[in-house]
This record gives structure tokens, C-alpha cells and sequence, in this order.
């Protein structure tokens, strides 16, 4: 974890003597040493980490306290040279021109200033704190991994709970008989050459438990078998090796003297020829390595009807992508069990003895509690069941394990198993992830993060840079793919297109997480009852308001960086004024889960270096003025809050890439009571903004269309408010958008034209598209949006049937015709029609009659709403043909839908669900026909 702390110093330090060497002349030779000291450190501090992991007491504590010292050394850099860009900021105002001129006239350059003096002094120190520790390295004998001399750590003896899968009757195991009998159809069948079969998932999961049920199952159906542990260091000779020595053992043939003195290229040519016109299955369990198929493939043949087959077991999606260069593949995506199986392995595991496997009716709500902590894992199940099994069975034993499980996991040597096998996923990951993945421990439990909002915070925190050919975003991205692929975050909630919308963690490796921050200094969580800043932190995450938070904020805690508060108390005035006072260096702050909050105050601009601020569903009406000075900031969130108006200086901010700023509490019935943001003169200098959004288009004083014409930079705007006299220039202002992906504009009221017609050239890279406004015709121009999956339009009123426009349109993933969208009576779908559309919407549409569906139209489609549509009488003919249709809900529908319908169209959609105002007998006809249908009343 210093690695990531020291690898953004030298960062920085770099910047620094790139961009201001003619500023340093002073200190510039002390700053150039502070980074090749700490670049030589980097290639050590990997092999650091694992081994204050894996050592023994002695040699782990000189360790932990080495990288802890480290650790300081490089935030207390960061410190100096944030404070040294605020204050050459500082001066560069106050000058009125270029501090760079100022300074060579300046004789001693920052030596005549005080500021500029300590500054001078702290680096001097800090140059030789590193040093020494530089030197100290080699007292625990580090090697660098970069060199390959790692010094492997001493394996010290723990209780490792997966080995007991091996010897697990078939009885014993729960909740995986679907898994493993799908992977035996498999190995026994399948594909007529070599097969891979993968097993991925988080840790404790229970990959290996399956492998092994489904090994047993099979390998008397092959001619050879072997099952190889693998782990996260192997020797790839010794590796075949032990693998040759186990096909001769299996088949109770003489092992060949000489196979311990062979290569890698003898021991993969004997491997090939033994197995030829051999079929055989190899398990290769726990696989770490990307690369491992690579160093196995040539020494496992493919011999078309005699090939082999490959079970690899991992938590690496990429392990099993690799596979695919050279084999057929199949992955098996293990899940965590269902709370039914959670719980009977439970009590299978806690009352194996007594109580003939049930759970006594005391012991019933703990228990259940106890089972949904561990959020269907089964490493956690068996190991807190087991411990569980050997305490008395009283209320009082089971209360006390609930109430200190936290705690227990870390010191308990029954339970500590679960952490270190969670702890390994950890470990393994390259330091570029690792913060990362630690901002997760920043939120509550059970709390879902936002893509976007996750995305801006790792790059407002420093931990994502922009490469030659990717920005910021891209490679943000891939990094949160890389932790999906790694199993170590859970998508919670997915967008229509089947991209991720929200992520979590599980809770127990939320435990490890909480752990690693507090060990490394990466985020204290503070709530009522333990809400004193201690030590050096580099972020604070507030669960609750005490006095005893705003009393430990003092300057002393300036290298705090991001402050998060999650609470809905109403004595947030001190905190946040204290905030602002003493956290001087902030990056993050963000209020977003603090609904209480009312103002900021006057001195918000004094947070030089925020990169980020969110006041997303506060109650502040009021930015300060004060706010034009955040030149740094890159993301201001005034969604869902009451600031409706932006002041003037907001236009001194040129870095600023995201304004958010609307109300997102409307009705389909009031489209146009949403409210945006004024904003005045002058918001067209912020050339750097790529989202904004919504701004009110009825400004008066100036013409709001020539300032946003100069935003060229803009991926997503919204625009509100709109006259029918603005439509030529707001067209003009969207064709020089080349690089837009999101439109929503909506006009003044219903009865209102929006005049899009003239736009001949938009923007091609458009994904969403979102009118609300009267159209009468849509817009020719819609029709050659071949990137649009997404499009909504209300109270359009159009003519013509919609549908033969969008037809073409063949990556839309989502269609919304809301309001009287479409007068007409019919609706038809053409066959090929929509071969993406997943979720399709009709929602009050006063004149629709009919829908028409032919066969092979929507034939991806997976969820449809439809009403209220008080003319619609019956089930759309053609329904019976959408096969993939998982979910369609019909809302506040006419009498004659419900009661003289025959529903039998609809026998093979798993979900069918009515929302009425009123009861009566035609339920019984419902269930008579769909017995999966779902009623919901209202009122």
C-alpha cells in the first residue's frame, strides 16, 4: 500500500521539476535527490508488503514499522509540495502576472519569502528522512521483485479451512448440486477437443469444494487424471513434474528415475508423448497467474476425439479469458448461495451434533443474522458454524460472536482463516489497484457507489492518470473492469444496456478493507462512539456527528485529504466549518449523504487543491462567492440540492469537467415543473466542461446559445426551458458538439414547439437522446443516429407511427414513448425490427389501440411496461413470439383489458405483473391463465 502513496509523490515530484524547475532553483538539486531516493524504494516496496503479511512477529513488526515510516515520509512530501503550488498560486494572483517573471528578479527566489523559506527547510529534512530509510532496507534483507530475487516468506502454520474439501462426503456439501452436475455434462460431453473448464469467483466461495466434487464424479471416465494445487508462486518445471508423477501414480505404473533432473522442454515432450491417444483430466486449482495456461498448453495435447479436458479453478476472470487463445472454453461463474442453502449448511455445520442438525426456536433470529452477515459464503458459514458448534448453545454466547464479529475475524485464531483467505485477493493486486479497491471501506455497509461517482472521486484523488491515447475516464474504467474480473467487487445494479450502474462489496471483504485502511493510515471511519481523529489519515469518513469530530479537527490534521459525511443529523454546522478551516490540502468533500446540510460557508474558496464537491441532495440554496476561487475544482454536484442559481464567479473555474445541477423529482403527468440552474454571462469560458447539465434556456441579459457554442468539449448536456424561437440556435450550438453523447432538452411547457429540424449535421457519437416538448414530426436527422441506444420523448404529439423512423436504429437498447409521445392508434412492430431493444416503455398514451408485434421483431427484448392506456382493450397479438421477455408490467389498465382477457399469450414470461386502483373478481380470471402474475394495489 506505500507503494501507491510513494509512486504519487514521485509523481508529483516529477510534475513539479518538469513544470517549475526555473521556481526551484533554490531546492530543485533536494527535490531531484527526494525522488531517485524514493524511485529505488519502488521496486522494494512490493516485496515489503508481502512479507509484513507472511513473516514472523520480529521480522513483520521491523517491517510494518519500516513501510509505516515510509508511509509518512511520503504523505508528509505530498504535504510540502501542495502547500507549495497553493502559495505560488497565491502569489501569481497577487502579483497580477506571471510568478515565474517575478520570482528570477527575486534574488534567493523563495528564500526571501518565509513561506517559501520553511517550505525550503522541510524539504531538507525530508531528503535526508528518506535517505535513511532508503538505507535501512537492506536490515530486513528486501530484494526487488522488479529483479525477480524475491525472498520467498516463511509459510507459518494456520488452519486453512479449503483443504477440507477433499474429504467432504457428498452429503455434507450444500447448494452447489446445479453447478456440479453442469460441469460433469460437460467434461463428459461437450466438445470433441482439448476443454477448459473454469470456475471463477471470490474467495471462499467454494471453487475448490466443487472441483473436487466434480473430479470424484469423473475421473474413473478417463484414462489419466491429476489434480494439482497451483497457488500464487509456482516453479512451472516442478509443476509438470508433480504432474507427470501423478498420472504414473494413478495408473499404478513405475515413475521414471530421471524425471527429476529433466527441463522444461524434456519434461513437456515426455508429458505430450504419455498422454497421446490418451484422454485425461487435470484440475489445476487456486490458479493466480494470467499466463498459466500459456506454460501449460503444449504439454497437454489436443488429440481431437482422445483430447483431454482442463478444470482450472480461480478468482482471475482473466485466467480463464486466456484460455481461449488455444482451447475451447467454458466458464462457470460460481455464486454465493441462495439464503435457503446459507442456511441449511449452517445448521448443518452448528447443530451437526446436537439438536439432530436444526436449530433450536431461541437460537433462530441470531442464527439468521449470524447467516446473513456472511451474505451466502460458504467459507464464512463453515468457519463461524464450526466455532459455533463448539459454544454453548445459549442466546447469550450467540449475541456476543453478532455483536463482535468484526473484532473476532481479525484476532479470533478460529476465524482468522477467513480474512487471510479474503487477504490474499488483496495481495495480490498491483498497487494501482489498491487504493482503488480500498475506497470501497470509505461507505457504509451495504452501500451501493455509483459508476460515475466512483469513477470522478479515484480521479480527483490522484489514483487515475490519463495515458498518451486514454483519458482519465478510460483507464478508470478499466481499472474497476480489472476488480470485477479479480471477484472482488459486486455489480448491484445494471443499466439498460447491460453495463454496470452501481457496485458494491461483500460484506466480510468490506472487513478486510476496514482493516488494511486503518492499518495504512488510508481512511478513518468515525461514528458516535469512536469519533477522534488519531494519527495520520489521509481521508475521514463521518457515519454520525459528535462534538468530539469537530474537536479533533485542528491544523494538526492538514494531511487529511477527502472528507465524507453519511449522516442525517442536524449538527453539521461546526463539523463543516471546522472542515474547511483546518483541512487546508482537501481534494474530496463530499456531502452527499448528509441531506441535512444547509450552507457552506463563506470560506469554501480557501480549499485551494478541491478537486471535487458534491452537495448532491443537501439543502443548501446558496454557493459563496468564494467558490471562484477553487481553480483546481473538477466536479461540482448540485443535483437533488436547492441551489437553483449559479453565481457569477463560477466562471473563473477552467477546470471545471462536470456541473450537475437539477431537480430530478418531476412526473410523467409535470415534465416541465423539473428545474435546472441560471447561469449568468460568461459559463462559455469553461472550455474544459463535459457534462452540463441542466441549464435554464430563458435567461435574460444575454444570449445563453453563443456561450454554450464555445463548450465544444461537452459529452452530455441538458437544456431546459426552451421557446420555440430557440431552436435554429440551439441546433447550431449541438452541431459543433462533436463530441456529445447525451442530449435532454425540453421545452418551456407542453403546448410549446421544440424546433429540432434544422440540425443537418449532429453529432454522431449521440447515445441517448431524451425530448420532451411538442414535435408534431420527428426529426430526419434521428434517423442516422447509429450509435443511439437510448431515446425518451414526451408529449411530443407526433403524427406518424414513430416506429418506422427508429426501426433502423440497431443499437437501441432502450425505447420510451411517454405522455402522448404518439397520437395515433396503432404501434407496429415489423419483423427484424429493434434486434438490441431490451426495455420498452408506453406510458400514457391516450389514443393507442393496438400494438402489433411480428414474429422475429424485439427479439432481444427483456422488459416491457406498458400504461396507463385507457383505450387499449387487449393483449398485443404477437407477444406469444418475444422469447426472451423475462418481466412485463401493465399499469392502471382499462376494465375491459382485465376482465375480458385471455392472458395465454403471456404463459411463458417468468414475470407478469398488474399495478391497479381497485379490486374485484377478475383476479380469479387472471390467475386462471398466468399463475406467475403479480397484483399490487394502489390506494
Amino acid at each position: 500500500m506505500a507503494e501507491t502513496a510513494v509512486a504519487i509523490v514521485v509523481d508529483k515530484l516529477i510534475t513539479l521539476l518538469t513544470e517549475e524547475a526555473d521556481l526551484l532553483t533554490g531546492v530543485h538539486r533536494e527535490v531531484d535527490l527526494i525522488r531517485r531516493e524514493l524511485q529505488s524504494i519502488l521496486a522494494f516496496l512490493k516485496d515489503a508488503d508481502r512479507r509484513a503479511e507472511a513473516e514472523g512477529n520480529d521480522i513483520r513488526d521491523g517491517v510494518k514499522v519500516w513501510v509505516e515510516e515510509l508511509r509518512e515520509a511520503a504523505f508528509q512530501i505530498e504535504d510540502v509540495i501542495d502547500a507549495y503550488t497553493h502559495l505560488m498560486a497565491k502569489q501569481q494572483r497577487q502579483q497580477g502576472r506571471r510568478i515565474i517573471g517575478f520570482l528570477r528578479k527575486t534574488a534567493g527566489l523563495m528564500a526571501e519569502l518565509k513561506p517559501g523559506r520553511d517550505i525550503a527547510m522541510k524539504v531538507q529534512e525530508l531528503k535526508e528522512t528518506i535517505r535513511n530509510i532508503n538505507m535501512r532496507k537492506a536490515t530486513y534483507g528486501f530484494s526487488s521483485t522488479e529483479q525477480g530475487t524475491v525472498l520467498a516468506p516463511q509459510n507459518h502454520l494456520w488452519y486453512d479451512p479449503r483443504k477440507d474439501s477433499r474429504f467432504l462426503k457428498e452429503t455434507e456439501v450444500v447448494g452447489i448440486e446445479y453447478a456440479r452436475d453442469e460441469l460433469i455434462g460437460v467434461l463428459k460431453g461437450g466438445f470433441p477437443r482439448r476443454t477448459v473448464i473454469s470456475v471463477v469467483g471470490m474467495g471462499g466461495l467454494g471453487k475448490t469444494t466443487l472441483a473436487h466434487q466434480v473430479y470424484d464424479h469423473v475421473k474413473g471416465d478417463f484414462d489419466c487424471h491429476a489434480w494439482i494445487e497451483v497457488s500464487q508462486s509456482y516453479d512451472k518445471v516442478k509443476l509438470l513434474v508433480d504432474l507427470m508423477k501423478k498420472f504414473y501414480k494413478a495408473r499404478d505404473e513405475s515413475i521414471p528415475e530421471e524425471i527429476g533432473t529433466m527441463d522444461e522442454g524434456t519434461v513437456t515432450t515426455k508429458l505430450r508423448d504419455y498422454l497421446q491417444g490418451k484422454r485425461y483430466i487435470v484440475v489445476f486449482d487456486d490458479v493466480w497467474d494470467t499466463n498459466f495456461w500459456g506454460h501449460m498448453k503444449n504439454a497437454l495435447p489436443d488429440d481431437g476425439e482422445k483430447s483431454g479436458r482442463v478444470l482450472i479453478t480461480t478468482r482471475l476472470v482473466e485466467v480463464a479469458n486466456f484460455c481461449k487463445t488455444s482451447s475451447f472454453v467454458h466458464i462457470h461463474h460460481l455464486q454465493p448461495l441462495p439464503p435457503e442453502k446459507a442456511w441449511e449448511l449452517f445448521c448443518n455445520k452448528a447443530f451437526q451434533y446436537e439438536f439432530e442438525g436444526t436449530c433450536p426456536a431461541d437460537l433462530d433470529k441470531l442464527s439468521r443474522e449470524i447467516v446473513e452477515r456472511c451474505q451466502g459464503l460458504p467459507l464464512a458459514i463453515v468457519v463461524i458454524a464450526g466455532l459455533l458448534s463448539t459454544k454453548n448453545k445459549t442466546v447469550d454466547e450467540w449475541r456476543k460472536l453478532l455483536a463482535s464479529l468484526s473484532s473476532e475475524l481479525e484476532s479470533n485464531e478460529h476465524l482468522t482463516s477467513i480474512t487471510k483467505i479474503l487477504s490474499l485477493s488483496y495481495n495480490d493486486l498491483p498497487y494501482y489497484l489498491k487504493s482503488c479497491y480500498l475506497y470501497f471501506g470509505i461507505f457504509p455497509e451495504d452501500y451501493s457507489i455509483r459508476f460515475r461517482r466512483l469513477i470522478r472521486l479515484w480521479i480527483a484523488e490522484g489514483f487515475v492518470k490519463g495515458k498518451k491515447d486514454k483519458a482519465a475516464k478510460v483507464v478508470a474504467e478499466e481499472y474497476l473492469v480489472e476488480l470485477i474480473n479479480r471477484s472482488l467487487i459486486q455489480v448491484s445494479e445494471v443499466e439498460f444496456d447491460g453495463k454496470g450502474k452501481s457496485y458494491r462489496v461483500h460484506d466480510l471483504l468490506r472487513e478486510v478493507i476496514l482493516n488494511k485502511m486503518e492499518d495504512l493510515g488510508f481512511c478513518q471511519v468515525l461514528s458516535r462512539n469512536d469519533s477522534v481523529i488519531k494519527g495520520v489519515t489521509r481521508r475521514i469518513s463521518i457515519f454520525n456527528v459528535s462534538n468530539n469530530v469537530v474537536k479533533s479537527c485542528t491544523p494538526k490534521t492538514s494531511h487529511v485529504r477527502s472528507v465524507f459525511i453519511f449522516t442525517k443529523e442536524d449538527m453539521l454546522d461546526p463539523l463543516v466549518c471546522e472542515v474547511t478551516r483546518n483541512f487546508k490540502l482537501l481534494k474530496v468533500l463530499d456531502f452527499e449523504d448528509a441531506p441535512n446540510l444547509d450552507h457552506l460557508p463563506k470560506d469554501i474558496g480557501s480549499l485551494f487543491h478541491l478537486k471535487y464537491l458534491s452537495l448532491r441532495g443537501t439543502k443548501v440554496r446558496l454557493l459563496p462567492k468564494s467558490i471562484g476561487n477553487l481553480e483546481n475544482l473538477e466536479t461540482l454536484d448540485l443535483k437533488e440540492s436547492l441551489v437553483f442559481e449559479l453565481p457569477g464567479e463560477i466562471k473563473r473555474l477552467f477546470k471545471l469537467q462536470h456541473l450537475l445541477a437539477y431537480d430530478s423529482q418531476w412526473t410523467m403527468h409535470f415534465p416541465f415543473r423539473q428545474r435546472g440552474v441560471k447561469v449568468e454571462m460568461g459559463i462559455g469560458r469553461l472550455k474544459a466542461l463535459q457534462r452540463l447539465y441542466f441549464v435554464e434556456a430563458n435567461v435574460v441579459g444575454f444570449d445563453i446559445f453563443k456561450e454554450l457554442s464555445n463548450l465544444t468539449e461537452l459529452k452530455k448536456l441538458g437544456i431546459i426551458k426552451l421557446r420555440s424561437e430557440d431552436g435554429r440556435t440551439l441546433c447550431d450550438c449541438i452541431q459543433k458538439m462533436n463530441h456529445l453523447e447525451s442530449l435532454d432538452v425540453a421545452s418551456i411547457s407542453k403546448d410549446e414547439m421544440i424546433g429540432l429540424e434544422s440540425m443537418s449535421s449532429p453529432p454522431q457519437n449521440l447515445q441517448r437522446l431524451y425530448i420532451r416538448g411538442l414535435l408534431r414530426k420527428l426529426p430526419e436527422w434521428i434517423k442516422g443516429l447509429q450509435n443511439l441506444v437510448k431515446i425518451q420523448i414526451v408529449w411530443t404529439k407526433l403524427e406518424d407511427d414513430p416506429l418506422k423512423a427508429l426501426q433502423n436504429l440497431h443499437n437501441l437498447s432502450e425505447l420510451g414513448l411517454f405522455c402522448d409521445a404518439y397520437l395515433g392508434e396503432v404501434l407496429h412492430f415489423e419483423q427484424g425490427a429493434f434486434p438490441k431493444l431490451k426495455m420498452l416503455w408506453f406510458c400514457y398514451l391516450s389514443r393507442l389501440r393496438s400494438l402489433v408485434v411480428e414474429e422475429g421483431a424485439l427479439c432481444n427484448v427483456e422488459d416491457i411496461f406498458i400504461g396507463p392506456c385507457p383505450q387499449l382493450n387487449e393483449v398485443p397479438p404477437g407477444f406469444q413470439h418475444l422469447r426472451n421477455l423475462k418481466v412485463i408490467s401493465f399499469s392502471q389498465m382499462p376494465a375491459k383489458f382485465l376482465m375480458f382477457q385471455n392472458f395465454w399469450s403471456l404463459r411463458n414470461v417468468p414475470d407478469v405483473r398488474f399495478f391497479c386502483e381497485f379490486q374485484g373478481q377478475i383476479y380469479f380470471l387472471l390467475f386462471k391463465t398466468v399463475l406467475h402474475v403479480q397484483i399490487y394495489i394502489r390506494g
